[in-house]
């Protein structure tokens, strides 16, 4: 009798990524904490690119992932999920927030963030880490990584 893989613990989203190296550092979290990464096209860089499976190391292929050509198509697959935006412009702290299995965290591009568009729909859901005001933003792979684990965290350790 075949089992059924566990469905993720959360699904990290990654809004049209620029850089190899930080798409392939959170994929390598997504493996360590069991989680999904979803890219959105355009991306900045090939999937087979040698830096994506350097900063992946040997983890790539363990990694649950997914390539969608729109932040809707997003959506459409995973109707029911709660969504956490990471933007620098939010009021609320991550620590704020109260996470659950299942949810999305949306991670902008490295230089133009997320759209308004995307912002704009649900702005209570809009989180930022603290940082000082000489800090213009934190590395996307860092900043992932951050509020992944605080998410872990709060769910009460992860499922190995």
């Amino acid at each position: 009798m075949e089992t059924q893989a566990a469905p993720p613990l959360l699904h990290l989203v990654l809004y049209q990524p620029e850089i190899p190296q930080n798409t392939g550092n959170i994929g390598r979290t997504c493996v360590a904490i069991g989680a999904k990464l979803w890219l959105i096209r355009p991306l900045g860089f090939r999937v087979d690119d040698r830096s994506l499976k350097r900063a992946g190391m040997d983890y790539w292929q363990h990694l649950d992932w997914e390539v969608a050509d729109s932040w809707d198509d997003v959506r459409k697959s995973l109707p029911d999920a709660q969504v956490w935006c990471l933007t620098k412009t939010a009021s609320r702290l991550v620590w704020e927030a109260t996470f659950h299995a299942g949810d999305i965290l949306l991670f902008g591009s490295e230089s133009r963030g997320l759209p308004a568009s995307i912002l704009n729909q649900n702005p209570a859901h809009n989180l930022k880490l603290p940082m000082s005001d000489l800090v213009r933003s934190l590395n996307l792979a860092s900043t992932a990584n951050t509020v992944a684990y605080e998410a872990v965290r709060q769910l009460g350790g992860l499922r190995v």
